[in-house]
């Protein structure tokens, strides 16, 4: 890295975005998004342009304490159970598996 400053930066860059993942620090993003596109990395643009396209819903995701994981988790296993009955069972034993789901 240290033959090729744009590396540097760029490893720098990654940190700092992982930093604000990881600590949830969405106020931080357009800052970074700035600095970013300052330092013409190659291969980041369109990257900076979907964030800057879909910025509030960006910030919200690393803020907001909400999340739709528990919905999700419940829709893959009704899926689960669709595929293992396929074929083999009607609808009602299907709903009645499906309403035994913890």
């Amino acid at each position: 890295m240290a033959a090729c400053p744009e590396m540097t930066t760029l490893a720098a860059q990654v940190r700092e975005f992982a930093a604000i993942l990881t600590g949830r620090r969405g106020q931080d993003l357009p800052d970074w998004i700035a600095t970013t596109r300052a330092n013409t990395l190659p291969g980041f643009e369109s990257y900076l342009n979907g964030l800057d396209k879909d910025l509030n819903a960006a910030i919200a995701g690393l803020t907001v304490p909400y999340s739709n994981g528990p919905a999700e988790g419940v829709n893959t296993k009704i899926k689960l159970l669709k595929r293992q009955t396929y074929g083999k069972a009607s609808i009602s034993l299907l709903r009645k598996r499906i309403l035994l789901i913890n």
